[in-house]
């Protein structure tokens, strides 16, 4: 054997091959610096107006042209039109839709950005007052029926105005919605929030509350920077007296009182969402089991219960699922939605539990349809969407 520094072993180094010694030399590099989640009310593409209604003014937020179809959509607590549904309309998927649609933005009395503490003697609506004013809403822009998307106290209200006015409804996507009283816990705990917004403002314990209404558990281990882009929001942006005054309405909220009714020839004399819903939550959402209740409840030939894993916050945590889902269901009335690339790419398998109608259409990694197959989905109660997070290990209650 030859010795190390020896001529034999130069001879055979030199005879080794030098593909895996070749230098690298280093060009350029380029620095990416990931887009900072904001909130700016600063947004040309957005105009908003205050309409006058039976219990004030409220302010909506117009995005789109109007002459389009309209999608209404209304905020849950403590957030307004640009915390809630601003980044989900912006986001690349979305952004098709508002060829397609305009969208209205409703703003609970005093919740906007900005907003001035209401006066000390102004009474705040009631869950089923703020569902009235949306009338006015419908009245000012002049639109006979809309397409309702809520979250959360929102979305109860969107409800609310859907079973009062089923004519004025084509559609509800609903998120995290709760159609029950408020139980002891949450009386407490909202009451306890309310008082505390008033005397002290935003303390430390409506915050941690907020947070939790909204994400769930373990958030700071899923998402730091939304968590903290929140915290900051909640502590700088809200008005703590008037959104005191919000939840004082939402506690006091009535039961919606669906009643599902199997037997067909009652089923239009029963209490129930006579329109399409979509009902969606997140799995690590606090609501899930109050979206499972409100499945429950609704008629199970134009409903679709959907699960979306690993958020809490499914608009921000997840919102390609959620704008996939939302183009199908609205293919799904009849309008023509255009698609920026196939379905199997992001509406596979992974990601989403849904509990369908008695007829369904399968997605999996395999299958993709093209916009002549999806446009032949004339309503959502003869082909909802069905899609499996894990059948196996995972039951779906429905």
């Amino acid at each position: 054997m030859p010795t190390a520094g020896t001529p034999e072993e130069t001879a055979l180094l030199g005879k080794m091959p030098s593909d895996s010694m070749d230098d690298i030399e280093l060009k350029k590099i380029d620095l990416q610096i990931p887009t900072v989640r904001s909130m700016s009310r600063d947004d040309s593409s957005v105009s908003e107006e205050r309409v006058e209604t039976a219990r004030g003014s409220i302010l909506v937020a117009v995005q789109g042209d109007r002459t389009k179809p309209a999608i209404l959509t209304y905020h849950d607590l403590g957030l307004n039109y640009i915390s809630s549904f601003q980044a989900f309309f912006n986001y690349i998927d979305m952004r098709a839709l508002l060829d397609n649609f305009c969208v209205y933005h409703v703003n609970a009395p005093g919740q906007e950005e900005g907003a001035l503490p209401l006066p000390d003697d102004y009474e705040y609506p009631t869950m089923d007052e703020l569902a009235e004013q949306l009338m006015f809403v419908l009245s000012h822009f002049g639109l006979h029926h809309v397409i309702g998307l809520g979250v959360g106290a929102g979305g109860n209200i969107l409800a609310r105005f859907a079973l009062a006015n089923p004519e004025k409804v084509e559609a509800l996507c609903l998120i995290n919605v709760v159609s029950t009283q408020a139980g002891w816990i949450e009386w407490g705990y909202q009451k306890m929030n309310a008082r505390y917004l008033r005397s002290k403002g935003m303390t430390q314990g409506v915050l941690d509350y907020l947070m939790w209404h909204h994400f769930g558990r373990g958030t700071e281990e899923r998402n730091h920077d939304l968590v903290q882009v929140y915290r900051n929001y909640f502590e700088r942006q809200v008005n703590p007296s008037n959104l005191a005054l919000f939840i004082d309405a939402y506690v006091r909220r009535t039961d919606l009182k669906l009643v599902r009714e199997l037997e067909p020839n009652r089923r239009k004399d029963s209490t129930t969402l006579l329109m399409p819903v979509m009902n969606i939550t997140g799995s690590l959402s606090p609501h899930v089991d109050d979206t499972v209740t409100l499945n429950g409840r609704l008629d199970p030939t134009n409903s679709s219960w959907m699960k979306i894993s690993d958020c809490g916050m499914v608009l921000e945590e997840q919102p390609g699922k959620v704008a996939e889902a939302f183009r199908l269901f609205l293919q799904g009335q009849g309008y023509a939605v255009k698609l920026s690339r196939k379905l199997s790419t992001s509406l596979s398998a992974e990601g989403m539990t849904t509990v369908p109608s008695a007829r369904f259409i399968d997605f999996t990694r395999s299958t993709s349809l093209d916009d002549s197959d999806l446009l032949s989905l004339t309503h959502w109660s003869n082909a909802s969407i069905h899609i499996t997070e894990n059948p196996i290990s995972e039951a779906v209650a429905c």
